[in-house]
């Protein structure tokens, strides 16, 4: 016998997108669950300064030595057998000190050094404050990204932007709080377990959307196969479903919740025309797509995610994360062989696109409330891998931070002389997800969720505020 529940029927008509509006309603009103409720002013626990995120991941472990912690004793060295204590590293065997195949030079007022591969970056250090001794508890891929994304080193929590989302609701009814843009050649280490709601309500976890797609979109139309989806098909289906709706009323006399949010169609129709929209960049002057690198053939699929995410949080998406480098070490900031190849590869894809988000944020006077922050799961070595590679290393790496809330060309901590571990300020991800929930207005020590028997925060039992990058 079919089970045909007026949940079920959400689900299987439309193409699932009936369900998708069930769930981001039930979310957005906390059905099943005690949800924390945004006050008016923005913020849950108090004056939020940000109202929107986005994040770039630079999936793979991007070398800080290499691109913005400048390192003279590395070049004076290079050649050199040093001591590290260690009789082998992450997947190699020690190697000779290399210094950086790049060349560094300082710019902007603050005078910061980044390296020759990221030459449009450097145009917007002043609007950055750096995190210079970030650090992981591990230097294995899976684990480094789930810590980055979710807190633990495991998997089974939820990502970030699930908190997020948790914790604020939506800006807007027409799309998801919380989305995901994968590198347009495949998804990260992890796959989408660095976007899972976990045991928070699947409302919660990442939309996936592939702006490059032929589709980008799952099931936000009913597949081309399904000829039988017709007006007057999804007109019956309409009838149906108000006559499942009445019976449900009639089984639960009183209780209006389940029905208001499973009676409301109009989201599904609303993100039917909103996320076309949203995705047709052709909407944006040659100018700007331009500056983003649409016109020139290696950027323009990086190029296109950055674009899309911009008109996201323009269009009220809470929290978007996108991501540059897929799964593997060749063409990624995985640069275990050939860093002088490999690394301007995947360098060159992010830095004009990632520049023209900051640059665009701030002309469209977005910046003051949207805060962008540019991470990897950890970084690389200060000696060689092979001949000319770098192999993991969780001891330190850099994080920058900029927009809302974010003092403009602050320093915290930094790095030994070789970049090898942390030397003084040190912080970890608990620091950062505190820092990044304190600028929405939340308290990262009182965002909780009771999971067997235990009250969950994305911070554990960690995290400081870190005031030196605050303004």
């Amino acid at each position: 016998m079919i089970d045909l529940t007026r949940r079920n029927f959400l689900w299987q008509t439309g193409g699932g997108l009936g369900g998708l509006a069930l769930a981001h309603l039930l979310g957005r009103e906390g059905y099943g669950g005690d949800k924390p409720r945004a006050d008016l002013k923005g913020g849950l626990h108090h004056k939020a300064k940000a109202k929107r995120v986005i994040q770039f991941f630079m999936n793979g472990g991007a070398s800080q030595m290499d691109t913005f912690d400048y390192k003279p004793a590395l070049e004076k060295r290079h050649g050199e057998k040093v001591d590290f204590g260690i009789a082998a590293s992450a997947t190699g065997t020690v190697g000779s000190i290399m210094k950086s195949p790049f060349e560094f030079k300082q710019h902007g007022q603050t005078g910061r050094w980044v390296s020759s591969v990221f030459p449009h970056l450097a145009g917007c250090v002043d609007d950055m404050a750096f995190l210079m001794a970030m650090a992981s508890k591990t230097n294995v891929h899976g684990p480094g990204a789930y810590m980055q994304t979710t807190g633990f080193v495991s998997p089974g929590f939820p990502a970030m932007g699930s908190w997020i989302s948790y914790g604020l609701g939506t800006l807007t009814e027409e799309l998801p709080a919380f989305v995901v843009l994968p590198d347009p050649r495949g998804l990260p280490y992890n796959n989408a377990g660095n976007f899972s709601a976990a045991f928070l309500p699947a409302a919660h976890q990442g939309v996936i959307i592939r702006p490059n797609a032929r589709v980008p979109i799952a099931n936000i139309r009913p597949p081309e196969f399904a000829k039988e989806i017709t007006a007057d098909s999804e007109s019956d289906g309409l009838r149906l479903l108000d006559e499942l709706n009445a019976d449900h009323l009639r089984d639960r006399p009183g209780d209006s919740r389940l029905e208001a949010r499973i009676a409301s169609y109009e989201l599904a129709a609303k993100m039917q025309v909103s996320a076309p929209d949203v995705l047709d960049i052709s909407q944006e002057s040659e100018a700007t797509q331009a500056a983003y690198g649409m016109t020139t053939p290696d950027l323009a699929p990086f190029a296109r995610n950055c674009l899309v995410a911009r008109r996201m949080l323009e269009r009220g998406v809470r929290f978007v994360q996108v991501w540059s480098g897929m799964g593997g070490a060749a063409k990624n900031w995985d640069n275990h062989s050939d860093i002088p190849n490999d690394l301007p590869f995947i360098a060159r894809t992010a830095d004009q696109p990632i520049a023209a988000v900051m640059k665009d944020l701030k002309q469209r006077g977005l910046l003051e409330d949207t805060l962008v922050v540019w991470t990897s799961e950890f970084g690389r070595m200060p000696f060689t891998q092979g001949t000319v590679g770098r192999d993991h290393n969780g001891g330190t790496f850099v994080t920058w931070l900029a927009g809302a809330g974010i003092k403009a060309g602050a320093t915290h901590g930094q790095s030994d002389e070789f970049s090898y571990q942390t030397a003084e300020g040190k912080t970890m991800c608990y620091d950062l997800h505190a820092t990044m929930l304190h600028l929405l207005g939340i308290d990262h020590t009182r965002l909780t969720w009771r999971h067997n028997g235990i009250d969950r925060r994305l911070t554990d039992v960690h995290g400081h505020v870190i005031n030196d990058i605050l303004s």
